[in-house]
């Protein structure tokens, strides 16, 4: 699979007709659950449910279609439009598709439970390597006991330059509406978080009909009523085009970035990228090389080690090869 944008029509909304004489028409992608999707007509109008033309399919949430409509519910995807961008993760052996046409990340994590450092730092990763700009938020900051430590773990990720918000979604609403809100509008953002983080707490507070949009695209999907285990797109405000769009998708314990080459990584930690024209050798991998401005740099504090200890990892990660 790549990140490079699809072959395919370059806009215009309505219906068009193919050769054969059946209807084009162009759709928001809104819905993933497995081979099922719920497209948005660009016109306007209910939902259908759309399957992809062929066995295989790398439609994502957020991709712009065109579909021939089937029934008056249901319908065939027969080309992506052109992407921005396509958000995966991956590892030796599959991928698996987040959103394409996407603007930033929303990376939730909570004073408690205990956030993973790791996961946080891959999120960042994917960010950079896909031009995305990464807001992290720091939720429950009311569990006072347990905010210290959480700031200080979040202190070298404020020092790279990274946005660092903190909010307590579920005791200051208001605030963190006001604290939020700004940095939404008129983007399309994808919400990644582990469980426990108040995650579907921050959706419901972002999207007040969040659950009954949730319940209503499970049935459309035929993914079963109560299930939570599909990416999906809210409009943030229904009557106002420039609100943006809020992405969910399903809790993760992994983010393999096994498709990210060594030269794509390297560029994707921020305080690498001034250092690499320093370094003695033109193709210095950052590991074991004699005149390395990065490892130089992690010997004489200026990159923290564990940030290297991550590029390490992933480059270690994407050599390998299923054999």
């Amino acid at each position: 699979m790549s990140g490079r944008p699809s072959k395919g029509a370059r806009g215009g909304g309505g219906a068009a007709r193919n050769a054969g004489g059946s209807a084009r028409v162009h759709g928001l992608v809104i819905a993933a659950h497995g081979r099922h999707y719920l497209v948005a007509p660009e016109s306007g109008g209910a939902p259908l449910q759309c399957f992809p033309r062929g066995k295989r399919s790398e439609i994502a949430v957020g991709d712009r279609v065109i579909y021939e409509p089937t029934s008056a519910d249901q319908g065939v995807i027969v080309e992506i439009d052109i992407r921005r961008n396509l958000l995966y993760r991956s590892d030796q052996y599959k991928s698996k598709l987040f959103a394409a046409n996407l603007d930033q990340l929303l990376i939730v994590l909570a004073t408690e439970p205990h956030f993973s450092e790791d996961l946080l730092g891959r999120a960042l990763v994917a960010a950079e390597a896909n031009e995305l700009k990464p807001v992290i938020v720091l939720n429950k900051i009311d569990v006072e006991s347990a905010l210290p430590l959480a700031r200080e773990r979040l202190a070298p990720y404020r020092e790279l330059g990274y946005t660092v918000l903190e909010v307590s979604v579920k005791t200051r609403q208001d605030e963190a509406l006001e604290v939020l809100s700004g940095h939404l509008r008129e983007h399309a953002t994808l919400l990644l978080g582990q469980s426990g983080m108040g995650k579907s707490t921050l959706v419901n507070l972002l999207v007040p009909d969040a659950e009954a949009a949730t319940r209503e695209i499970s049935t459309a999907l035929n993914s079963g009523r109560h299930t939570t285990t599909f990416t999906r797109l809210y409009p943030l405000d229904r009557h106002d085009s420039h609100a943006g769009a809020l992405i969910d998708s399903p809790g993760f314990q992994e983010f393999g970035l096994h498709h990210l080459t060594e030269g794509k990584l390297e560029r994707a930690f921020p305080e690498f990228r001034p250092l690499l024209p320093n370094c003695r050798f033109y193709n210095c991998h950052h590991l074991h090389e004699p005149g390395c401005a990065i490892l130089d740099a992690v010997e004489g504090g200026r990159i923290g080690k564990t940030r290297h200890a991550l590029y390490a990892q992933l480059v270690h990660e994407a050599s390998q090869i299923v054999r």
